[in-house]
């Protein structure tokens, strides 16, 4: 789950039982102020309040808390006394309250205990016309049909809370299985780029090594010539490996934009992007390589929501939210220091407010480009 997903869950929680104990407590003391006659009145409804407030304050995304069946016993049996001593037709609403917060967390088989629990709390409420007979017909429906009804309701709008979390860890987990996914697609990518750099040049080095013994002895002069097109094979290939590796190999930035997008959508990041005509294609390379990296370093170590990406013809800028912590250590920032420097340009990092900032400037006279980037990542690679 993400740190986003967890922290929706904290304010949805807290929300919940907030808003479920301001509304317990207050119906729970106008109740006893209604129905109570006596100490033994105010003991009886007081411990159904409390055991309602117990299981509300517990109250767990998932799972139950061990306290919350206690609270349902005491709630339960605050019901029965509240019929047979209180003489009370609103115990029932404590009972419902902590009755919901047990059967939303049931795996299945909600409705059929919904309507059970119902049922139940009805059949509570009957225990007054067998006391009271005299007055059946106008208990019925507060002792019986209403409680049983209320609860059942009641029952039900905790199990719809209930859904609601668990949609929303669900989609925290799809957000992280996406972004995940994004990582593996890049690294994907990268594997595929180097087999193509080194997969052929391997080949062909077989090929000639092959060859270059077979005329050693007939035809010296074309076996070395063949050795020291061999060796100008090798240094190419380390050189085009280690710009592979550095993420200096050739970049496109409308190609390398459009990837961003989809990998920070696919990671369930809103992504907005601005951008004018002149692109400034003539370092479109170096401009690329500073947006893939800032993309990475939000992938990993943000927990960004929204990014905003403007790109003119001679800046890119890169802003999103949910920063962490700055990492000292920038291993792959360095490198591109050292890539700007050898075009005399340079790039410096900095953290304030809670936003991580790259920037990167190349000089007027060598590419007329500038690049900013300012990035929420938290912390570079």
């Amino acid at each position: 789950m993400t740190a986003n997903t967890e922290s929706t869950h904290r304010q949805i929680r807290r929300l919940n039982i907030v808003s479920l104990v301001a509304s317990t407590i207050p119906i729970g003391i106008i109740f006893l102020i209604m129905d109570a006659q006596s100490w033994v009145d105010v003991v009886i409804l007081g411990a159904g309040v409390l055991g309602a407030v117990i299981a509300v304050l517990t109250w767990r995304e998932t799972g139950t808390h061990p306290l919350v069946y206690p609270a349902l016993a005491v709630t339960a049996l605050s019901w029965v006394l509240s019929v047979v001593v209180v003489d009370s037709p609103r115990g029932f609403f404590m009972l419902a309250v902590v009755a919901g917060v047990v059967i939303s967390k049931l795996p299945r088989h909600r409705l059929v205990s919904g309507f059970v629990l119902g049922v139940a709390v009805a059949a509570i409420g009957a225990l007054d016309l067998m006391l009271r007979p005299e007055r059946a017909g106008d208990q019925l429906v507060p002792y019986i049909v209403l409680p049983g009804g209320m609860t059942w309701l009641f029952a039900w709008a905790m199990v719809i809370t209930q859904r609601h979390f668990d949609l929303v860890g669900e989609l925290g987990r799809l957000q992280q299985a996406d972004a995940d996914l994004a990582v593996m697609r890049e690294r994907f990518r990268f594997a595929s780029d180097l087999h193509d750099i080194q997969g052929h040049a391997l080949h062909v080095v077989k090929l000639k090594v092959t060859l270059a013994e077979k005329l050693l002895r007939r035809d010296p002069e074309r076996a070395a010539q063949e050795l020291r097109e061999v060796h100008e094979l090798v240094a190419d290939t380390i050189t085009r490996t280690k710009e592979l590796a550095y993420a200096q190999h050739t970049l496109n930035l409308n190609a390398e934009l459009e990837n961003v997008k989809n990998l920070f959508e696919a990671a369930g990041i809103r992504v907005s992007v601005e951008k004018d005509d002149d692109d400034g294609v003539a370092w479109s390379e170096l401009l690329g390589q500073v947006l893939r990296e800032t993309t990475t370093n939000i992938l990993r170590h943000a927990q960004a929501t929204h990014v905003r990406i403007i790109v003119t013809g001679r800046s890119l800028r890169i802003e999103n939210d949910g920063a962490a912590a700055a990492s000292t250590r920038q291993r792959g920032l360095a490198t591109l220091r050292e890539r700007l420097a050898q075009h005399d340009g340079r790039l410096e990092t900095a953290v304030q407010n809670g936003r991580f900032t790259t920037y990167a400037v190349l000089p007027e006279h060598g590419c007329q480009t500038e690049v900013a980037v300012a990035a929420d990542s938290g912390a570079a690679r």
